[in-house]
């Protein structure tokens, strides 16, 4: 763009406008704005499908090592390993990705869609992040063979695993998530790969403190037994054996404590809802509504729901404006405050006055795409609850927020916009030039003379100041 511009109102051009010169330039500028139109397409395009801009990912991951700079994600990484505060860490935890711990079979739920409508349901994004997730808690340094080389065929590394006697448990994983059609299917998978995975997590236990290969092995392993027996009570969940998946989240949760990565009390939530026990999830929500641990739209909006229930099938706008608020229906409304404080994006799925659609793989605290995961599985429990979106509907759009509160829109990248700009400038100026070269050129030339006029002025001052021979004799020197 630079040197187009400066073909443009170079003196060379303008004095020739008819010249074979100054067309071979014209075209060469018309050329060059073509290829920044495509350039820009290409950038939209890889924008709408990648979620972030071509340019600025370039720039950051290429340029600024070269130019010293610092990436920011490194900090941010250290602030939240440390915890030096709770605030920090609550911030750092609501800003980043997190795994929709309720997410769909891929296999037998997402390609239904895929079947019906013939619409890819998950994003390249989203499914890209959750390979990633393989490779973080399905590997470690001393596998040979990793789930994300077969992903695209599980069938050819659950092969491959079971002759290298490695990794049979993460090939069902993949099997049941992939290939299975059914819910039916998905669980005979999942079982399967139980009994390997307790074999393999029973042999690294013993192993783990012989050095720290085999307590890799060992926190590789954990993950995996985590994650199936996870995926097995959500396939009780889904067909119909809610008590008994219920009974596999606690004991799971009380045989691995410390691993709240997976958000395991989330599906506990929902189930007990499901159960209509509502005396168990007000304990699970007085054990992790605590404001030490990251919040999310589950339990905002699950003790607001318990909040509501208590007044829902009385509460009157009428007869409250009359009388005002009592005592329970203020802390009814303060608790829906509260949650639409933390996701504002909640309440319009929950009254149905936005479309759902199937929740991604994941989400973003705080985000439209936590308020659609929650949204989908828990809007059939406030319906159960009489007057319980009649409350949410009265009292939601009250709510005073506050600067952290107002969730940022996502905005165009800089390069994006900067790009569209000097596009659509550069292609202004190439059609002005070609259609009017005469008087493109008094304007070029008006515009140059003004911009070196200061320039000018002052080297003018310069040599009425400094003798006359001064230069003559500095270039001598």
């Amino acid at each position: 763009h630079i040197y187009v511009t400066w073909f443009w109102f170079s003196p060379f051009s303008l004095d020739l406008p008819e010249s074979p010169c100054a067309l071979i330039l014209n075209t060469c500028s018309m050329c060059v704005s073509f290829h920044s139109f495509l350039l820009q397409i290409f950038e939209w395009w890889y924008f709408r499908k990648y979620g972030t801009s071509f340019i600025e990912q370039v720039s950051v991951s290429h340029l600024r090592p070269l130019l010293g700079g610092v990436d920011n994600s490194s900090s941010n990484n250290s602030n939240t390993s440390n915890g030096d505060a709770d605030s920090s860490r609550q911030s750092v935890s609501e800003c980043k990705v997190w795994r929709n711990p309720l997410n769909l079979f891929r296999g037998a739920e997402y390609n239904r869609y895929t079947w019906v409508t013939g619409r890819e349901p998950l994003t390249y994004y989203d499914m890209n992040l959750s390979a990633q997730d393989h490779q973080t808690f399905f590997t470690c340094d001393s596998d040979h063979i990793r789930p994300a080389d077969a992903s695209k065929d599980p069938k050819h590394l659950l092969q491959i695993s079971v002759e290298h006697n490695t990794f049979c448990a993460t090939a069902y994983i993949l099997l049941a998530e992939e290939e299975a059609t059914t819910i039916v299917e998905a669980e005979k998978l999942f079982k399967q790969a139980l009994k390997v995975g307790e074999g393999c997590y029973r042999r690294s236990q013993q192993l783990q403190h012989h050095g720290s290969q085999y307590e890799a092995q060992h926190r590789r392993d954990t993950n995996v037994l985590v994650y199936i027996k996870r995926r097995l009570a959500m396939c009780s969940r889904k067909l119909g054996r809610t008590r008994e998946a219920v009974k596999m989240m606690r004991d799971l949760m009380k045989e691995f404590p410390l691993l709240s990565m997976f958000n395991i009390h989330e599906n506990l939530l929902e189930s007990l809802l499901e159960l209509q026990n509502y005396a168990d999830v007000q304990a699970v929500l007085a054990k992790y509504d605590d404001i030490s641990l990251p919040k999310s739209a589950t339990i905002c909006y699950t003790a607001a729901l318990l909040k509501a229930r208590a007044v829902s099938d009385k509460f009157s706008p009428e007869a409250a404006s009359r009388r005002g608020l009592s005592t329970a229906e203020m802390n009814a409304v303060e608790a829906i405050h509260r949650a639409v404080e933390f996701n504002p994006h909640v309440p319009k799925y929950l009254l149905e006055m936005k479309s759902l659609i199937l929740p991604p793989e994941h989400i973003l605290k705080r985000g439209d795409s936590e308020a659609i995961a929650y949204a989908f599985f828990h809007l059939q429990h406030w319906k159960r609850v009489e007057g319980a979106l009649n409350l949410l509907h009265c009292t939601w759009e009250g709510t005073v927020f506050h600067e952290v509160s107002v969730y940022p829109k996502k905005e165009l990248p800089f390069f994006i916009l900067f790009t569209a700009g000097l596009c659509s400038f550069t292609a202004m100026l190439a059609l002005l030039t070609h259609q009017f070269p005469e008087l493109m050129g008094v304007f070029a030339k008006a515009f140059l003379g003004t911009l070196f006029a200061p320039l000018n002025f002052i080297m003018e001052k310069v040599e009425s100041i400094l003798p006359s021979g001064l230069w003559h004799q500095l270039t001598r020197i």
